[in-house]
């Protein structure tokens, strides 16, 4: 199975930079890795098409080599007081907080998103950096005393050990970062295998944990795709598997690692509606579709792709829909332009057949984003923002999760069909309702079958201190992304009932007692 559905400043952590031949490399034990590379991929800039960057892909080797070094380092790493590892963490939110325009520079030169985007991505991972920093109030255990004469019980949650994590290449900042501070929080090593199409931003997080402080073996990363990814997901060492990408390559996964005996939350696609009733603010909403659907180039899982327009508001909606897309500028993302190209030219490729597709199933294409004309140069992998209308539910555009800029809407009855069509879908990732109704908003919120759901917000990403999840074909495993969820799933509880026949005597010491 492939993984390319899912998946600039070069820095000297693991780059050797010779203009567009330079090489990017693992990240393995504390240091840039300096083996010899048996295969190589090419990174590209989307904005010019030319090539930018060869990345060495992992054998099972260069895994195997990775996680050794993480298991040699995580008893260490676990053994450290709770207070030291925090000490790491409020260290690297600094560092990365001070690099993150380093950061999102490497984003839009490799992914093409435009620099705001890139900033907004490394801004949302730092609040899960945050919020890691004060794990241990998420770790403590409980206690109870004299369950029994003189026997008192209590809980403790433990690192799992070695933990493995899969990103994609549309977050390759914010998507790792869900997972590894918790993670490493937690008391656990990582071995980050991020995307081959962007790659950088996980090499610049990597030297800025060694910057941090973070012992050498604690935080990996290796490059490549489908062996790399197979090695991670049965190296018996990896206790478990963070992943996010397409639906079928999630339970893939899933069914591989599990079958492994690995824990593991395997976030897959989506098809995201927003429902839009006649009573909602119809300027609101149109400005909602608009940059929901189209912010970075629509390759967001959590993307608006499909509108559904309660009778009678579709024609007046699609009007000032169409209207805001007419002032979208879509370029080079270093250029302060809306909307960038997309990440490679097969997946422009890809997306744009879809256009053909709806066209020939009878959709009204409103807005081809073919006919853009880009603010950038011609190589570039480019297509502009796209709008159908009267989409019909059987048509690719509307079944499909098609990962690009092209929003599709549904003209429907009524709410009660509106609802019917959501929760058919076999995805329940994310889902928005534009009201003024108050009623019919709690009413949406508790009856629709979806795991993330706005209320006159089109993109309900949560704040780190809940957890990031769908439902139904979005989600494998039971465990949600970073908040509560993500610490439970790289801990495991362990309950100790003890008994102490005779107290002990500390002795004397009458200076203020601090923690180390």
């Amino acid at each position: 199975m492939s993984l390319e559905a899912e998946s600039a400043a070069a820095h000297t952590s693991g780059m050797t930079q010779t203009d567009a031949t330079r090489r990017i490399t693992h990240w393995i034990g504390g240091k840039a890795w300096d083996g010899p590379a048996g295969r190589t991929g090419t990174v590209y800039d989307p904005a010019t098409g030319r090539a930018a960057a060869t990345v060495d892909l992992a054998s099972a080797a260069e895994v195997d080599e990775a996680v050794a070094a993480a298991k040699a380092a995580a008893a260490g790493w676990q053994a450290t007081s709770l207070t030291r590892r925090t000490q790491v963490l409020f260290a690297f939110r600094e560092i990365v907080n001070a690099g993150k325009d380093e950061i999102a520079a490497a984003i839009t030169a490799e992914h093409g998103k435009v620099l705001s985007d890139s900033l907004g991505e490394v801004t949302r991972g730092l609040e899960v950096v945050e919020f890691a920093c004060g794990v241990g109030h998420l770790l403590k255990g409980g206690f109870s005393e004299g369950v029994s004469t003189g026997v008192d019980s209590y809980s403790i949650r433990q690192p799992l050990g070695v933990v493995g994590i899969i990103s994609p290449f549309n977050f390759p900042a914010m998507v790792p970062m869900w997972f590894f501070p918790v993670a490493i929080a937690a008391g656990n090593a990582v071995v980050l295998k991020p995307s081959e199409k962007d790659p950088s931003a996980a090499m610049l997080l990597a030297r800025m944990w060694a910057d941090a402080g973070l012992p050498d073996g604690v935080f990996n990363v290796v490059h490549g795709d489908k062996p790399a990814v197979d090695r991670l997901l049965a190296h018996p060492d990896v206790a478990s598997i963070s992943f996010v990408g397409s639906t079928p390559i999630a339970r893939y996964v899933f069914q591989t690692a599990t079958s492994h005996g690995k824990r593991v939350q395997a976030l897959g696609g989506a098809k995201n509606h927003m429902v839009v009733l006649p009573d909602a603010d119809l300027d609101l909403a149109a400005d909602a579709a608009v940059n929901a659907g189209f912010g970075s180039a629509g390759e967001r899982c959590m993307a608006i792709s499909v509108v559904l327009a309660v009778d009678p508001v579709g024609d007046a909606l699609v009007e000032k829909i169409t209207e805001r897309m007419a002032g979208l500028r879509t370029g080079d993302g270093r250029r302060g332009c809306d909307m960038g190209p997309l990440v490679t030219a097969a997946h422009r490729d890809k997306v744009a057949g879809y256009l053909q597709a709806g066209v020939a199933a009878g959709a009204e294409l409103v807005v081809d984003g073919r006919a853009v004309v880009p603010d950038g140069e011609a190589g570039g992998f480019w297509l502009g923002p796209t709008l159908f209308d009267h989409v019909e539910t059987g048509m690719s555009v509307y079944t499909d999760e098609i990962f690009g800029p092209v929003l599709s809407v549904v003209r429907v009855g009524s709410y009660d069909e509106a609802l019917a069509l959501v929760n058919a879908n076999p995805y329940g990732n994310g889902t928005a309702i534009f009201t003024n109704d108050g009623g019919a908003a709690r009413r949406y919120q508790a009856e629709v079958q979806v795991g993330m759901v706005g209320i006159n917000v089109p993109i309900p990403v949560p704040m780190a201190y809940y957890s990031f999840g769908g439902w139904k074909s979005s989600l494998f495993g039971d465990t949600h992304a970073h908040g509560s969820e993500g610490v439970h799933f790289f801990t495991r509880g362990k309950v100790v009932t003890s008994r102490w026949l005779d107290p002990s005597h500390g002795g004397i010491n009458l200076g203020f007692p601090t923690q180390s």
